[in-house]
């Protein structure tokens, strides 16, 4: 059963407006006393009222409501990332609704011409990145706007990323200290923010220590779980095959560790392996995982906080871009070619840096 004002009215004794103007918290500006508002929150919570969201959103024109577009929903990444976001937006009294565009352009560009026509209050994008003329229609109609993960230069967009350049090259150079020169990566999707900086970090990270980048090394073509597989498999029959693999994201990595296993080669004392972002569980595997982290907790949050400030302060001038930093986590799936087993003191440390 709907509960309704005019019941709430007849209960308390007080009139509809008045109790509208309580429920609406504006009794402040129509001079409603403490007591008067008591009565009617109580009154309401006893009787389970409910605002009736959409005729509030047609009278305020506001739905309460956040559009959110995700490459890949199945990536465990962005996966965690859309809780976090749900969970802050809900606390801010937000709605989420959440579009999967499975890294498809043109599904993105469907999706997002239809939270537009849903009336979203704004928007947190996790963009393809290879086009960006329908998002930039977003921003010349004024609509609250975040880039989360993948930043487009070209835009002048709020945005959040993680330092990627520096985390692929920390990890690289990490990798040759350990005496590797013949390290591969398994990349992303080519032609996107966050794959270009982290191929850049790998590369410059290769030629500042002097070893000769060898584009066979560098495989790949999206961040899928099929891609990590597949790439493996053909870096694994070269016939001078990489002593280190460097996969870009998550799903990457379990397609390459189930790679690994079919070959049966052993980590890390065949091969040694590194993921950018860390897997659930990649402490607990045989050899535990050496990762690049991504504050995934902190991503959320200051998608959702950038947003709401935009929503509430939509005059004023300029936009945020936010470089968080990673942290480089050594474990056992790195091998010190430089050291004995028994002498890789190097390995389950922690290195933590500030971001530039």
């Amino acid at each position: 059963m709907v509960i309704t004002l005019e019941e709430i009215s007849k209960v308390t004794g007080f009139s509809v407006s008045t109790v509208s103007r309580v429920l609406n918290k504006k009794s402040k500006k129509y001079r409603i006393s403490n007591d008067t508002e008591r009565v009617i929150y109580a009154k309401a919570k006893e009787l389970g009222y409910r605002p009736n969201e959409l005729a509030r959103g047609l009278r305020l024109k506001k739905t309460h409501t956040i559009g959110l577009v995700v490459p890949d929903i199945s990536n465990p990444f962005f996966a965690s990332i859309t809780h976090l976001i749900q969970k802050y937006l809900y606390e801010e009294g937000y709605s989420l609704i959440v579009c999967n565009t499975n890294e498809d352009i043109n599904t993105e560009i469907e999706q997002i011409d239809l939270m537009k026509r849903k009336g979203v209050d704004g928007y947190i994008i996790m963009p393809v990145g290879t086009q960006y003329e329908h998002i930039k229609d977003l921003l010349d109609d004024d609509k609250p706007l975040v880039l989360l993960d993948r930043n487009i230069d070209a835009l002048d967009a709020n945005c959040i990323v993680v330092d990627n350049y520096r985390g692929a090259y920390e990890a690289t150079e990490c990798l040759v200290h350990f005496g590797h020169d013949r390290i591969a990566i398994i990349q992303g999707l080519q032609n996107t923010y966050t794959n270009n900086e982290r191929v850049r970090g790998y590369k410059d990270a290769l030629a500042d220590n002097g070893i000769r980048i060898d584009e066979n090394y560098i495989v790949g073509n999206d961040f899928r779980r099929e891609n990590g597989y597949i790439s493996t498999k053909l870096l694994l029959k070269m016939e001078n095959p990489p002593t280190a693999i460097f996969a870009f994201s998550d799903l990457i990595t379990l397609g390459m560790l189930q790679a690994i296993s079919e070959e049966k080669v052993k980590i890390p004392d065949d091969l040694s392996i590194i993921s950018f972002d860390e897997i659930d569980f990649a402490p607990y595997l045989v050899s535990p995982l050496a990762v690049v982290v991504q504050p995934r907790e902190l991503i959320g949050e200051a998608a959702v906080k950038l947003l709401i400030e935009e929503m509430r302060n939509k005059n004023s001038s300029g936009k945020r871009k936010i470089l968080l930093e990673s942290k480089l986590v050594i474990r056992e799936s790195m091998k010190n070619l430089n050291s004995t087993a028994n002498e890789n003191s190097n390995l389950g440390v922690t290195v933590h840096r500030t971001a530039s």
